[in-house]
C-alpha cells in the first residue's frame, strides 16, 4: 500500500478515477474489489466511499472520463475529408478497446442495461453524431435523413466492435472497413463524406 499523501478532493477524486481505470481494464468488472482500489491509492475504505458510494458509481467516473479524453482525440479539422476522420476517430476508439477491452465489456455487456453507464455511452454518441454531421456540411433537406442513419452506424460500430472483442473472428483491419463501408453505404445518396468541407 502506497503511503498516504493529502490531496484536495479532485485531485483524488482524480487519483481514484485513474486507478479504478487500471484495474477495469486489467480485469473483468466483477472481479474488481472496491478495498484494492482503495489501497492502491492508499486511502481507506471510508474515503473511496465518499468519493463514490459504490462500484458502479467509480465504473461510471472510469467510462466517462474516457469518452471525454477520446472526444478530444478525435476532433475534427476542416482541412480533411470527413471519411477520413471518421477512419481515423475508428481507429482511436479502437486502441482504446484494445487496451481496456475488459472496460468496454463491462460497458456493453455486464452494465448493459444500467441507465447511468449507458447515459455516458449515449451522451458520446450523440456528440460523435453532432461532430459528422457539422463537418458534413449538408443541406437542411438532408439533415434528418443523415441523423437517423449516423444514429443507426454508431450502435452498428458499437455492436460490432463488441463482436470483436469478444470473438476475435476478424481482424482489425477487417473490422475498420466494414465500419467505413457501413457508414458510406448508410448516407449514399445523402451526402458524399469523401469531400473534405
Amino acid at each position: 500500500m502506497p503511503p498516504r499523501r493529502r490531496l484536495d478532493p479532485t485531485q483524488r477524486r482524480a487519483e481514484l478515477v485513474a486507478v479504478g481505470a487500471e484495474l477495469f481494464a486489467a480485469r473483468p468488472y466483477d472481479e474488481v474489489l472496491m478495498e484494492e482500489v482503495a489501497a492502491r491509492a492508499g486511502v481507506s475504505r471510508a474515503l473511496l466511499y465518499k468519493h463514490f458510494p459504490s462500484k458502479r458509481d467509480l465504473f461510471e467516473a472510469v467510462y466517462r472520463k474516457a469518452a471525454e479524453v477520446l472526444l478530444v482525440e478525435t476532433e475534427f479539422d476542416s482541412t480533411t475529408p470527413v471519411i477520413e476522420q471518421v477512419a481515423a476517430g475508428l481507429d482511436t476508439h479502437f486502441d482504446y478497446f484494445v487496451a481496456n477491452r475488459n472496460t468496454v465489456l463491462a460497458a456493453n455487456r455486464t452494465l448493459a442495461g444500467d441507465p447511468v453507464i449507458q447515459a455516458v455511452i449515449n451522451e458520446e454518441l450523440a456528440a460523435l453524431r453532432q461532430r459528422i454531421i457539422n463537418a458534413s456540411g449538408l443541406s437542411p433537406d438532408s439533415l434528418g435523413l443523415v441523423s437517423a442513419a449516423l444514429a443507426g452506424w454508431l450502435v452498428f460500430v458499437r455492436v460490432v466492435c463488441v463482436e470483436w472483442l469478444v470473438h476475435q473472428a476478424f481482424s482489425r483491419d477487417e473490422l475498420r472497413q466494414m465500419c467505413v463501408g457501413a457508414l458510406l453505404g448508410a448516407l449514399s445518396g445523402a451526402t458524399d463524406l469523401s469531400d473534405p468541407r
